[in-house]
């Protein structure tokens, strides 16, 4: 297993990397909120920061840049960098699942100072602070030449039901979490991609984040159902689930590290994220980090169009392309 680990291209390795590491990220988010102190930190408007969001970046970032000091590492926290990181949090296992796939040819030699990962280590903390915890993700993107080319979700508490019961008692079917993760040419695993209803329009948008250009974005696209929930991972699963049929933001809020691993996946899966005005997002390591042109992504790259034309252009003034 070593020597087949080792011979694995570094592209394929740093993905097999991310799935096993997520996994322990998820076990951290847990154990924080298990202990009932959370640890918040109030970074600005709507922004919370929590003990979960630090040591989980800590935990992705140490373990990745352990491996591959070569690769670009940006994340969502500002750290403390003589903040002690906890033997227990560094990862070093490869997942056997991803290696046993085989890279595809033009990604085969891509060296590691090519590679930019993105680290959303909790998206939707806010969420995550008021209980409503199937709205949170870990996010680990993969760009190669600016391009989102990969990437992996693990949900920690997917299939988690908000009762009494349940939040003092974890239940078998959503202990371990879910985690999902995906290359271009190799597909995507760990999710079933779904078409949504037909005869009707369900557009998912900001829970917490939410401001005039948004609700009249989403007015002018006429939904018979608008879904309110947090983190841009949890509406990218929203997406290819098939419960929502486009993700529409029309703000600059949304960051590089949200949108990563998600576009890489709905891209695979037929679908699509750009910015309101129709724009691929780059991923460059020197790139600025705010998404400033807002966030659109369709469950179908064939109907993107059709919402992208629908946004007011007064919107559209308003957000740079």
């Amino acid at each position: 297993m070593a020597a087949s680990s080792s011979a694995a291209p570094v592209l394929l390795r740093i993905l097999s990397a991310s799935v096993s590491v997520v996994n322990r990220a998820g076990k951290i988010i847990k154990d924080v909120m298990k202990k009932g102190d959370l640890g918040i930190v109030d970074k600005g408007i709507d922004d919370l920061q929590t003990e979960a969001d630090r040591s989980v970046q800590h935990c992705i970032v140490t373990s990745l840049s352990r491996q591959f000091p070569k690769i670009a590492i940006i994340g969502e926290e500002e750290l403390d960098s003589e903040e002690k990181v906890l033997d227990e949090w560094i990862v070093t296992s490869l997942d056997s699942d991803v290696l046993a796939k085989k890279c595809p040819a033009d990604l085969a030699s891509v060296p590691e100072e090519k590679v930019v990962v993105w680290v959303d280590p909790l998206d939707g903390t806010s969420e995550y602070t008021q209980g409503l915890l199937d709205h949170v993700t870990v996010l680990v993107g993969i760009a190669v030449n600016g391009k989102a080319i990969g990437g992996v979700i693990h949900q920690p508490y997917y299939n988690y039901q908000p009762t009494r019961e349940n939040y003092y008692i974890e239940k078998d079917v959503y202990k371990q979490g879910r985690t999902l993760w995906g290359m271009n040419g190799l597909g995507v695993f760990g999710i079933e991609k779904k078409a949504p209803c037909e005869g009707k329009r369900i557009i998912t948008t900001t829970r917490s984040h939410s401001n005039k250009n948004v609700n009249l974005t989403i007015d002018a696209m006429k939904p018979d159902e608008v879904l309110r929930v947090g983190g841009a991972g949890h509406k990218v699963l929203l997406l290819i689930e098939g419960r929502a049929h486009a993700y529409v933001f029309a703000s600059k809020g949304c960051k590089k590290w949200d949108t990563c691993a998600p576009e890489a996946l709905l891209h695979i899966l037929g679908g699509k994220l750009t910015d309101m005005h129709g724009n691929s997002l780059e991923y460059h390591k020197d790139i600025q980090h705010l998404n400033s042109g807002g966030v659109l992504a369709t469950y179908d790259a064939a109907v993107h169009e059709w919402y992208r034309e629908r946004v007011p252009e007064e919107v559209k003034k308003s957000l740079p392309p």
